[in-house]
């Protein structure tokens, strides 16, 4: 055999192998291409992921929140209730002023002092009666608030409805895939079937498969 026969089986051997290291490259950029989809799968179910656990949570938090805001409105109601009652008594005195300048006026009508204090008095009365509708407004207001407020305790409660059917649901689906066997007891996942349109080529395989193509 010459040596140019001799270089033409070798370089024929050499194109077998290169096609063959081309297929198995196309293999795993195709294996690669998986990962990627796997990469765009949901997060994995750690404690900042659990979907009832945050549910939970959000019920919880709410109801908390919900029942100090209820607190701080009876204390606004009480404040606005203490200075609607401060209001009224202002307002009594106010008027008995009045029905006691208004007699002085009458009596001493050329002093010009009790005239000035009685106008002072009527125009002060009417501010504290103003005082007191704003007090009995801001009550109404408040009273508004808490009939709002009962929304949000509604919804508290549809949440938790939707926590109890995804349990429900859980636990069902847990029941349908259980089994009897073990885990561990269970036949290894096949790699390769016959009939697969690919097959797995592991690294081991393609070094040896590079370190045979080095040795010719």
């Amino acid at each position: 055999m010459t040596q140019e026969e001799l270089d033409a089986m070798m370089a024929e051997g050499l194109d077998e192998d290169i096609a063959v290291l081309e297929e198995e490259e196309e293999i795993v950029g195709e294996d690669e291409s998986i990962e990627e989809e796997i990469l765009d799968l949901p997060p994995p179910p750690t404690e900042e992921h659990k979907v009832v656990s945050q549910l939970d949570d959000v019920t919880k938090d709410s109801e908390v929140k919900a029942g100090e805001i209820f607190d701080k409105l009876e204390y606004i109601s009480t404040f606005v209730g203490d200075t609607e009652e401060l209001s009224n008594t202002l307002t009594q005195t106010l008027a008995n002023n009045i029905e006691m300048f208004e007699k002085l006026c009458d009596k001493f009508p050329n002093v010009e002092s009790f005239k000035s204090v009685l106008k002072e008095n009527q125009e002060a009365l009417s501010q504290t009666e103003e005082i007191t509708q704003k007090s009995q407004d801001s009550a109404d207001e408040i009273m508004m608030i808490m009939d709002i407020m009962q929304y949000q305790d509604i919804h508290r409660q549809k949440i938790e409805r939707v926590i109890n059917v995804m349990r429900a649901l859980s636990k069902y689906m847990n029941a349908l895939f259980d089994s009897n066997m073990e885990d561990d007891k269970r036949a290894t996942t096949a790699q390769h079937i016959s009939g697969d349109s690919y097959s797995s080529v592991s690294e081991d395989e393609i070094e040896a498969l590079l370190e045979s193509l080095g040795k010719k």
